[in-house]
């Protein structure tokens, strides 16, 4: 709506010089104003002619209606039942206007793909029903959001600077809808960002207590065609072509596809595409393309490194052809504003910090497979059970959050090699605290060990024991977080050395 009424930034020096304002100047708020009541009628929820972010009159062929559980995500509604729900498709779920336009807009972004009842006056219906529908379109990416210190500084974060034919216009800017759905591209980022990805009527309720939705029409909305490589609010993924008639062209520059969020991984798992700037691509990864602006204003002075910048990603994992929602995901970081520039001592740091941590994932579950062969079973498959490193990573999330803040606070290098000592330090006992319960369930038939079948008849098995499996895990952890190891040889070099002074001092005394 901002990015319509006053327009997106032009270049980056405008949108800095909007940002050092800090607050809407007396004409814009003018401007707004006068927008605002220009369009007042289209965010009108229950207009008969054009409500807000729906099509009037929409009706299926016998006015079957649904219950408003069909917008909710996390309510249990047809297939889609979530773990443990307590209410089914016969209890009414009650919605306000706010809430009912709330999942209305979540239903545009996120709906799950499939079949869709067909709309009354659709010609592409066939035995009332409408097939092949994606899923929302930020259902297929992974969505970050530059968050700053206001509202008005997480709108100017979010307006990526763009040429203004490449804006588009807002569907509340368009015609009202009618039933009938088409494939197209959009014409530019306000016409992504208000897409219509389903034909919705809310049906309210006018009660004693207020308004009420309880009952939708939810029918097939417009698809996007192609998906935009513009997209500023996601992390990409550079690859090879994944078919083998891909052009010699397209095989030199590999497929550009957004990367999207993992379930049960941490934001910070992913510095590696977050960390990635357009400017300096890396051969895997990309960075969401306001983030790589945000990099630019800091590079050119025009936000300081200490910025309080925090990052959301957003998520999806849908399940059985994307019709039914498995999980919904949502993290929330600080982002030290010098880790977006490749060439600051920030940006390795916090790399290397993520990379250690699954590393040390790893040797924990090495341990344990090597433990689980020295008495004669198998490892924890990866894909099955609870494996130690999930517990590992668990347990330094909260350290690399704190580490994340202090980067941020401390706004430059000085302070970069104590934070990493400190963090070495304490991934090491977190690591060491996880693999203690591992060593404490071996059983005694662990000292002896087993040895592994045998690759070939020259080659003797290895052996697997309680010994070689601790061996091999302090030698990986040694190699993961080398500070640590160097400074506990060196604290140990020093008892030794003052232990062998003392001896000496005693021999000295006796003689």
């Amino acid at each position: 709506m901002v990015g319509h009424a006053l327009g997106v930034p032009a270049s980056l020096a405008e949108r800095a010089d909007r940002f050092k304002r800090g607050r809407f100047s007396e004409d814009e708020r003018r401007e707004l104003q006068a927008y605002f009541e220009k369009h007042r009628a289209r965010f009108d929820l229950f207009d008969p002619v054009a409500p807000f972010a729906q099509a009037a009159h929409l009706r299926t062929p016998k006015d079957e209606t649904k219950g408003s559980a069909a917008l909710v995500a996390t309510a249990a509604s047809g297939n889609n039942v979530p773990l443990f729900a307590a209410r089914t498709d016969a209890d009414p779920l009650e919605l306000t206007p706010a809430q009912a336009v709330h999942w209305l807009l979540h239903a545009h972004c996120w709906d799950t793909a499939a079949i869709k009842t067909g709309a009354a006056g659709d010609p592409k219906v066939k035995a009332g029903k409408t097939t092949g529908n994606p899923t929302g379109p930020l259902g297929q990416l992974g969505v970050v959001v530059p968050m700053g210190r206001s509202l008005y500084e997480t709108l100017l974060l979010n307006l990526p600077v763009t040429p203004k034919l490449q804006v588009g216009r807002p569907q509340w800017d368009r015609d009202p809808l009618g039933p009938t759905w088409e494939s197209r591209p959009s014409d530019g980022l306000l016409d992504l960002w208000t897409w219509q990805a389903r034909r919705i009527r809310l049906i309210p309720e006018d009660r004693s207590d207020g308004i009420m939705v309880t009952r939708v029409v939810l029918c097939a909305g417009d698809r996007l065609d192609p998906a935009p490589a513009t997209e500023p609010h996601t992390a990409w993924n550079l690859g090879q072509p994944t078919t083998r008639k891909a052009s010699a062209a397209k095989a030199a520059v590999g497929e550009r596809r957004p990367r999207r969020h993992m379930a049960g991984r941490a934001v910070w798992r992913g510095l590696e595409a977050l960390l990635a700037p357009a400017r300096q691509t890396t051969e895997k990864f990309e960075t969401s393309v306001l983030l790589d602006q945000i990099s630019g204003m800091v590079e050119d002075g025009q936000l300081a490194a200490e910025y309080p910048l925090r990052i959301e990603t957003f998520g999806m994992v849908y399940g059985t052809q994307s019709a039914v929602v498995e999980d919904v995901l949502h993290d929330a970081i600080p982002l030290p504003l010098l880790a977006l520039r490749a060439d600051q001592e920030v940006h390795d740091m916090l790399l290397e910090v993520a990379e250690q941590a699954e590393k040390l994932s790893w040797a924990v579950n090495n341990l344990s497979a090597d433990l689980r062969r020295a008495v004669g079973a198998d490892p924890i498959p990866w894909d099955k059970g609870q494996r130690p490193g999930e517990i590992l990573l668990h347990q330094v999330d909260p350290l690399v959050r704190r580490l994340l803040v202090a980067v941020q606070r401390a706004g430059g290098d000085e302070l970069v090699e104590e934070l990493r000592n400190g963090w070495e330090g304490a991934a090491w006992r977190v690591a060491l605290s996880v693999a203690e319960p591992l060593f404490d369930a071996a059983p005694a038939t662990a000292f002896a060990g087993r040895r592994a079948a045998s690759a070939g008849k020259s080659a003797e098995p290895p052996l697997h024991s309680l010994g070689t499996a601790a061996y091999h895990f302090h030698r990986q952890m040694e190699a993961v977080l080398p500070r640590q190891a160097e400074a506990l040889r060196a604290a140990q070099a020093q008892r030794k050395a003052a232990r062998e002074e003392s001896a000496d001092e005693m021999a000295g005394a006796d003689t």
